[in-house]
Formats: structure tokens, sequence, C-alpha cells
């Protein structure tokens, strides 16, 4: 066997590993971005993170005044709580109760009327009603606390993820609005797993599988390549590129790879001939 055959065979192995394998451009991306506003109106008192800092789930991060709550939470416990107006409508009871039985006892011995053992018998009844009516206040009373510390509990703002605060747009001082249309407090981002976006050509949407493996490189100066997961195949392609979109999942722990950065994931089923449409 000649030299040149064996160098002719490498070449042609070589050239055909190649075109089996195409790396195509890819961003990286945070798993979600949440953007942090307040579901009371009032004035922000404390920002307790700066933009950079590293937050966890269930952190405090904003404060809004809460003394009208406060006060209206205080009104509605001690409502919930009074024994005045009950034992005032228990001694009413009791009065009208005494005196339906003696008007009941002399009708039957025929020294009062019918009507006036009526009476007293509707007394006695409206006694009744009037302390249901008082246990029931009672009971509203302690619900309207509970509303109340709901409310108040709105006014300090936790954490809702483990994560990154990228952007701190209100300062102590400012007013904090609800609704459609009101300005977040912060922004953060989930870094614990990313997302590659990839866009490939539809010619190569049967060699790609949900769990498969990606080799992605991060274009960032002496960044490692690292491992990521095919979690999610468009089955909707964009037919004036020719190409449709996969979401990898890339686990970060310590949130060491950066978000927001072009990246190359290679597709070792897709031949590098074909067409490679650009990442928008």
């Amino acid at each position: 066997m000649s030299k040149a055959w064996v160098v002719t065979v490498l070449v042609l192995a070589l050239t055909s590993k190649a075109t089996l394998a195409a790396e195509f451009d890819c961003l990286i991306e945070p798993r979600q971005v949440v953007e942090i506003k307040s579901a009371a109106t009032g004035l922000i008192t404390k920002v307790n993170v700066r933009r950079g800092d590293m937050v966890k789930a269930g952190q405090v991060l904003v404060e809004i005044d809460p003394g009208l709550d406060e006060a209206s939470a205080a009104i509605a416990a001690f409502r919930a709580t009074m024994v005045g107006s009950k034992r005032m409508a228990e001694a009413r009871l009791d009065l009208s109760e005494a005196k339906a039985t003696r008007m009941t006892e002399l009708a039957a011995e025929k020294f009062v009327s019918t009507q006036e053992r009526d009476n007293a018998i509707a007394e006695r009844r409206l006694a009744e009603a009037g302390l249901e009516e008082n246990q029931e206040d009672r009971k509203m009373s302690t619900l309207e606390h509970r509303r109340l510390l709901e409310q108040l509990r709105l006014r300090t703002l936790l954490s809702p993820i483990s994560g990154l605060v990228t952007d701190r747009l209100m300062h102590p001082g400012e007013l904090a609005s609800n609704g459609e249309s009101a300005k977040s407090i912060l922004r953060l981002a989930d870094l614990s797993v990313l997302h590659v976006e990839v866009l490939l050509p539809v010619t190569g949407w049967d060699r790609v599988r949900i769990g498969q493996s990606i080799e992605v490189t991060p274009d960032l100066p002496r960044a490692p390549k690292v491992i990521a997961r095919v979690v999610a195949i468009d089955r909707v392609f964009d037919a004036a590129s020719g190409s449709f979109g996969v979401r990898l999942e890339l686990p970060n722990p310590a949130s060491r790879v950066p978000a927001g950065v072009r990246c190359k994931a290679a597709f070792a089923d897709i031949p590098a001939s074909i067409k490679r449409p650009p990442i928008k």
C-alpha cells in the first residue's frame, strides 16, 4: 500500500467528518427576567439592593410606607376584640327572655292580654337577632383585619426568584403605583439555568431531537466549551429565511456563564454545507 494512497484516504476521512458537523450562531439568555412592581400605591421607603447584586428567593427587596395600612389594621383588630356591645346584646336578650316568660305566664292566667304577651315574645326575638348581629359584626371585623394584614404584606416586596439585579429603576422617595401602566422598581434575571436560542435550517429539522446534548462555545475570551440540552424545537418555520428555532437549556451553577452573549452551537448531525441562518 503506497503512502500517497494512505494520505488520500486520511484526507477523505477528515473531509467527510467535517461535513457532518457544523457550528451555528446562537444567543445565551437568562431563563427568565422578572419585573418587580408594587401591588399597592405608596411612597418607597427602602430599596435594599443595587444593580449587580445577587439575591435569593424570598429576600426583602423593597419596602413601601405602611403607615395608613398599619393604622387600619389596628382599628380592625380592636373592633374584633370589643366586648361592650356583646355584653349589651346579651343583657338585652336576658331581660327580654325574662319578660317574655312572665308575660306568657300572666297571659295564661288572664292577667294580661295576648297582645302584650306577643309583644314580649317579639322583643325576645329581636334581642336574639341583635346578639347574632353582634357576633357577625365581630367575625366581619376579624376578616377585615386579615384582609388589611394581607394588604399590609403587599407593601414589602420579596424576590420571587434567586438571581441577579440587572436594573434599579426607582429609588426611595418615589411613588410606587399598581396597575398595568405602573413603573417597574427592579428587574431581576434568573441565571441559574440559561436558555440558548439557535436558528437552524429547515433541512436539518429531522436531525434534532429533544434531550440531545449540544456543545456550546460562548463568544468570550478563553471561554470553555459547555454542554447544553435541547428542550424545545419549533414546529412553526420561518418561510422567509428557511429556518426554525431550537432552545437549549444550559445549567449554570454559581452563574459562571454570563447571559446576553453570542455563542456557537455545534450540531454534529447537520452538514456544514447547509446554509446557516444568522441569529437575530
